[in-house]
C-alpha cells in the first residue's frame, strides 16, 4: 500500500515541476514511509510514496517499462489478488518478469489488456499509467472504492493524488467551502456523494470507473456495477458458492512479505476472516496466526446495553482464541488518547470525520504497527449480508431518507441562522437519496420484500459502506498500516447481491444466511450473537474531555467555527451533554460525546485548512 500524486498537462509547461512533486508527495509520507520515487517529463510529472509489503527490491516505484515506441509508467496504491491468474495469462503471451512484485503485473496487464484492464483485476487499487506512445495518462479505482484518488484541474492541468490535502500543495488550488460543500459536510457527512469532496472544483475517481487523460481533456468511464438478475440455486447450493467465495477471498488476501495479521472483536465477521486464515496458516506450516482487538480503559466497568451495542466484546474474544491456533494481542486505549487524536483523525481524512470511531481506529492500527504492517478485518459483512438494524426497523425502513441518518432537522439547526437561510440541507439530501434510489435495478420476479431491500442494500453499499472504507484507508495508511477487506471482494458482493432477502434473512436473523453457512466452522455463541458494531468507549471521563475541548472553543468568539455553525444550540447541546441533540448524529453510536467531538473536529479543520466560504 502506497501514496501516489502527480500532474498533467498537453497546453501548458509544466515549470519547476520537481519542485511542485516533491513537496506533493511530502503530504503523503504517512501512506509510504519505506520509500519515495518520480519520473517527470514533458507531458507527466509523477511522484509515489511506498509502504513496503510485497518484493521489496521488486516494487519500486515509479516502475518503467520501455518499449521501442515509447515508455509505460506506473505509480500504484493497493494489491492484486489475481495475480497467479494475470501472470500465467502474460507469460503464455510473451511477457517475462523481473521480479513478484503486484506492481509490474499490473503495469503488463495494462499494457497487454489496454483500458479493459480493469476488467480482469481482482483487488484494492487506485493507479494512474502513463502511455507514451499514445501520449495519455489512464487513472483507475477499484469496485468499491477501497482506495482513494482525487483530483482537479486547473488551467488545462489535471492534478491527482491519494490524498486531498497533496493537491492543495499545487500552485494556485483554492480550499474552497460553496453552498454544495456545506451540504455534503453537515447534511451528508461524515458520509459524501460519490465523485464529490466537500471542497469546490475538487473531485475524486467514483469506484468502479477509470479516467482518461489526453489532448482532448478528462474521458471518465464505469467499468462494473451489480447487475440484478434472478438467483436460481436452493439453500444448499447457495451456502456451498458462498463458502467457497469466502474461502477464496479471505486467503488470496494472505499474501505478504512482511508481518500479517486479522483483527478480531469475537464477532461474526472478524471471526469467519479469522477463522478461514488460521486454518489456511496451519494447512501450510506457517506460525501461528496473529490476532488483535482494541478496548478501553474501564469500558468493562462502565459498559452500557444498548438495542445497537447489545454486549461487549471480551468474553466473545475470548471463546474465539481458545477454539482456534492463533496468539491474541488486546489493545487498550484510554481517554486522553481518544480526545488528543481528533486532530490527527481529521487531518487523516482531510475532513471532519467519524470523531472517536475514527481516533480510536487510528489508535489501534498505531499500535498494531509496531508488530504488524498489514491485517485483514471484517469490515464490510453487514452490507454485503444485511447486517444493520436498519434492514429491519420500520422507523428506519419508512424514514425516506438515509437510514443512519435521520436527524435532519437537527443538523439544519446546527447551521449558522445566516447560512441556513442559504442553504437547505434536506433539500440536498431528499435530491441526492432520490439520485441513488434511481440506480436501483429491480426485476419483475422480485419478491415485495426483496425489492426492498434491494433498495436498502444499494444504499447502504454506496454510502455508508463507502464512509467506514474511506475511514478504514486514511486511519490505517496515516500509521504506515495496509487494511484488507475480504468481504469486499467484488465476486461475492455479485454473488450476494442477487439472493432473495428471504434466503439472506434467513430464519428472520441479521446475516442469516452468513450465519447459516457457518454453524459448523465457529462456536455456537459467535454464530447467534447479535449484532455489536465496533467498539466505542462508554467511560464517562470521555464525555467530560470532550465537552471541555469544545467548551474551550466555544468561549472564544473569534472562533471560525461560529461563522459556520448556530453558536446558540452548541452551547445548549454543551449544557444538556449532547441531549438536546436528540438523536445520533450518524450511524448507531455518534451520540452526545461523538458529537461534540465532531463539532471539535470542524472548529480544528476551519483553523488548519482555512477555506475560503462562498455561498
Amino acid at each position: 500500500m502506497c501514496g501516489f500524486v502527480g500532474f498533467s498537462s498537453f497546453k501548458n509547461k509544466l515549470s519547476n515541476s520537481r519542485f511542485i512533486i516533491e513537496n506533493m508527495n511530502s503530504t503523503l509520507m504517512q501512506r509510504g514511509p519505506d520509500e519515495f520515487g518520480y519520473y517527470i517529463n514533458n507531458n507527466i510529472t509523477l511522484g509515489h510514496r511506498r509502504l513496503i509489503v510485497v518484493d521489496p527490491e521488486g516494487g519500486k516505484q515509479p516502475m518503467i517499462e520501455k518499449f521501442s515506441y515509447g515508455e509505460y509508467v506506473i505509480v500504484y496504491n493497493g494489491q492484486i489478488y489475481n495475480t497467479k491468474e494475470l501472470r500465467k495469462t502474460l507469460e503464455e503471451n510473451g511477457f517475462h518478469f523481473n521480479s513478484h512484485s503486484d506492481t509490474e503485473i499490473l503495469l503488463k496487464s495494462y499494457i497487454y489488456f489496454g483500458n479493459d484492464v480493469v476488467n480482469h483485476l481482482n483487488g484494492i487499487f487506485a493507479f494512474a499509467i502513463w502511455n507514451e506512445h499514445k501520449k495519455e495518462l489512464f487513472l483507475a479505482r477499484d469496485h468499491f472504492g477501497v482506495k482513494p484518488l482525487f483530483y482537479t484541474i486547473q488551467n488545462n492541468t489535471l492534478i491527482f493524488s491519494s490524498e486531498i490535502k497533496a493537491i492543495f500543495e499545487y500552485p494556485g488550488i483554492e480550499k474552497i467551502l460553496d453552498s454544495q460543500g456545506v451540504c455534503e459536510l453537515f447534511g451528508i457527512g461524515p458520509a459524501h456523494t460519490a465523485g464529490t469532496t466537500i471542497f469546490k472544483n475538487i473531485y475524486e475517481i467514483k469506484p468502479a470507473h477509470f479516467a482518461i487523460f489526453n489532448a482532448s481533456g478528462l474521458h471518465v468511464k464505469r467499468y462494473w456495477k451489480l447487475v440484478s438478475k434472478e438467483h436460481n440455486e436452493n439453500l444448499a447450493q447457495t451456502s456451498s458458492k458462498l463458502k467457497f467465495l469466502l474461502n477464496d477471498a479471505i486467503t488470496r488476501q494472505l499474501v505478504s512479505d512482511v508481518p500479517l495479521c486479522t483483527f478480531l472483536s469475537g464477532g461474526l465477521d472478524s471471526s469467519i476472516i479469522t477463522k478461514f486464515a488460521s486454518d489456511y496458516c496451519q494447512k501450510e506450516g506457517f506460525p501461528p496466526l496473529d490476532t488483535y482487538s482494541i478496548d478501553y480503559v474501564d469500558n468493562d466497568k462502565n459498559f452500557v446495553k444498548s438495542d445497537f451495542q447489545p454486549n461487549s466484546d471480551n468474553y466473545y474474544i475470548e471463546l474465539m482464541t481458545k477454539s482456534l491456533h492463533t496468539r491474541h494481542h488486546n489493545i487498550v486505549i484510554d481517554t486522553p488518547e481518544l480526545s488528543k487524536y481528533l486532530e490527527d483523525a481529521m487531518i487523516a481524512r482531510d475532513t471532519p470525520g467519524m470523531a472517536d470511531i475514527d481516533s480510536s481506529l487510528l489508535l489501534f492500527c498505531k499500535n498494531v504497527k509496531k508488530e504488524m504492517t498489514v491485517s485483514l478485518t471484517g469490515e464490510c459483512a453487514d452490507e454485503i449480508f444485511g447486517g444493520y438494524p436498519w434492514f429491519f426497523r420500520e422507523d428506519a425502513l419508512n424514514s425516506n431518507t438515509f437510514p443512519w441518518s435521520i436527524a435532519l432537522s437537527e443538523r439544519q439547526s446546527l447551521l449558522n441562522p445566516g447560512i441556513g437561510e442559504k442553504v437547505d440541507l434536506k433539500e440536498y439530501i431528499d435530491f441526492r437519496y432520490k439520485e441513488s434510489l434511481d440506480e436501483v435495478d429491480i426485476l419483475d420476479t422480485d419478491s415485495k420484500e426483496t425489492a426492498e431491500k434491494r433498495k436498502i442494500s444499494h444504499l447502504t453499499l454506496n454510502w455508508f459502506m463507502q464512509t467506514l472504507l474511506d475511514r478504514s484507508d486514511r486511519m490505517a495508511m496515516y500509521n504506515g498500516f495496509e487494511l484488507r477487506v475480504p468481504f469486499c471482494d467484488y465476486r461475492l458482493a455479485e454473488y450476494v447481491w442477487n439472493i432473495p432477502w428471504e434466503m439472506k434473512a434467513l430464519n428472520g436473523r441479521e446475516k442469516g444466511l452468513l450465519r447459516y453457512i457457518c454453524k459448523d466452522l465457529l462456536p455456537d455463541e459467535i454464530v447467534n450473537r447479535k449484532k455489536s458494531p465496533y467498539p466505542k468507549t462508554h467511560n464517562p471521563n470521555y464525555l467530560a474531555e470532550v465537552k471541555s475541548m469544545l467548551t474551550d472553543i466555544m468561549n472564544k468568539p473569534n472562533a471560525p467555527i461560529n461563522d459556520l455553525l448556530n453558536r446558540s444550540y452548541i452551547l445548549d447541546i454543551l449544557n444538556t451533554d449532547g441531549k438536546a441533540f436528540s438523536r445520533p448524529w450518524f450511524g448507531q453510536l455518534m451520540t452526545g460525546p461523538q458529537l461534540m467531538a465532531y463539532l471539535y473536529q470542524v472548529n480544528t479543520w476551519l483553523e488548519r485548512y482555512q477555506p475560503k466560504i462562498e455561498l
